[in-house]
């Protein structure tokens, strides 16, 4: 659980990198690489700081919807 949340916390750490090279870099040459801040890293800073924020929620969702579900033979 918490070498689980280590390794999100790096992940989002390691994505804020490069938007914040796409803030504050040159805009001419920043244009050229749009794509990657734009649909690769900003969802992934997304996903990874709402898994830290609610994903206690979602895995309780989880087995929860596990549990329930009748065993069949």
């Amino acid at each position: 659980m918490s070498r689980q949340r280590t390794i999100i916390r790096w992940i989002h750490i390691v994505c804020s990198f490069p938007i914040l090279g796409y803030v504050y870099g040159v805009p001419m040459e920043v244009y050229r690489y749009r794509f990657g801040p734009r649909y690769v890293f900003i969802p992934i800073m997304i996903f990874t700081a709402l898994w830290m924020w609610k994903g206690h929620l979602v895995r309780r969702l989880f087995s929860r919807a596990s549990a329930e579900v009748p065993q069949t033979s």
